[in-house]
């Protein structure tokens, strides 16, 4: 049965009125999430967000309607596939999304599911009685009898993610009351504020921030020295070169100024700079010694006097 005429012009409004007062969407995926789940995600973003759901061409048909005035929203319409929702809020997207996340559930494996992890078997005894050993057998997986039990001798992948659990697959890790997924509200892409990025733009930090703007100036800094193009950044580095020439030139010239003088004067004359570093850290060595002896003859004359202190 379809949607009446009168409902379809209240979503309509309502999808309106979010776009407009919310800067930030979460558009969401919601495949495997119970009724009990969306409550407790709209109860957890109660104050802080809205949580919608709809109709994909509903929602596509809204959006091309404020597109008009509002251009920017044409970036959302690829998004709006599948089975998906979206999150209005105006609070932090970090927090925001920690929240969609948080709410998720253990569920068992089901035949035909497509596992979004790696599924393992751990190794040790499975309780079981032997008359099912051919039922691991089957699927490759190596057991031996201990005390009377059924015994998983190593660890071993029974699923690869994103291939269908297989109906023995689904029976084995219910035998073994192994419940391997989490279902639960993902996020596909954030729209903020006319821009729409990937979800893990939100775990960049200010350090990597920093690291990635140090970067792109030391690669304009080395563009503009190797073209000779004069930029911000690249204007420090073309004066230390310059001096570096400068400096060159006095040593080889006769041309000279006060700082360049004793540059010069090392260069003409190593043995006596190299004499004179000896001697300068000999120096330095003789004044900790000669305090040292000093307050060992204090601690000397310290002790006499307590000796003939104690004797009247």
């Amino acid at each position: 049965m379809g949607v009446s005429k009168a409902n379809k012009a209240i979503y309509f409004e309502k999808l309106k009125g979010l776009l407009e007062n919310y800067k930030s969407i979460f558009v969401v995926t919601v495949d495997n999430v119970s009724s009990q789940q969306m409550h407790e995600i709209r109860v957890a973003l109660r104050g802080e967000g809205v949580v919608l759901m709809g109709k994909n061409t509903m929602v596509r048909r809204v959006i091309r309607t404020l597109m008009g005035d509002n251009p920017e929203y044409e970036r959302i319409l690829p998004f709006v596939r599948g089975n998906v929702g979206f999150v209005f809020t105006n609070s932090d997207l970090k927090e925001t999304r920690d929240k969609i996340l948080a709410n998720r559930v253990a569920a068992p494996a089901r035949a035909g599911a497509v596992a979004p992890v790696d599924v393992w078997v751990p190794a040790g005894n499975t309780g079981m009685e032997p008359g099912k050993t051919s039922f691991f057998q089957a699927l490759g997986i190596p057991t031996k009898i201990a005390r009377g039990t059924i015994e998983i001798t190593t660890d071993l992948k029974l699923i690869e993610a994103g291939s269908k659990v297989g109906a023995s697959e689904a029976t084995l890790l219910n035998l073994l009351n192994i419940s391997p997924f989490t279902y639960g509200m993902g996020v596909a892409q954030i729209y903020d504020q006319g821009q729409v990025f990937a979800p893990s733009v939100l775990d960049i930090d200010e350090k990597d921030l920093i690291d990635r703007f140090l970067s792109a100036i030391k690669t304009i800094a080395c563009i503009s020295l190797a073209t000779n193009y004069p930029t911000l950044v690249s204007v420090m580095h073309s004066l230390v070169n310059s001096y570096k020439n400068v400096i060159s030139v006095a040593i080889e010239t006769e041309y000279e100024w006060d700082e360049i003088k004793e540059l010069k004067d090392r260069i003409a004359n190593p043995d006596a700079y190299a004499s004179a570093a000896p001697v300068a850290a000999a120096s330095n060595d003789a004044a900790p010694a000669a305090a040292v002896k000093e307050e060992e003859e204090d601690e000397e004359e310290e002790d006499d006097g307590d000796m003939f202190g104690g004797l009247f």
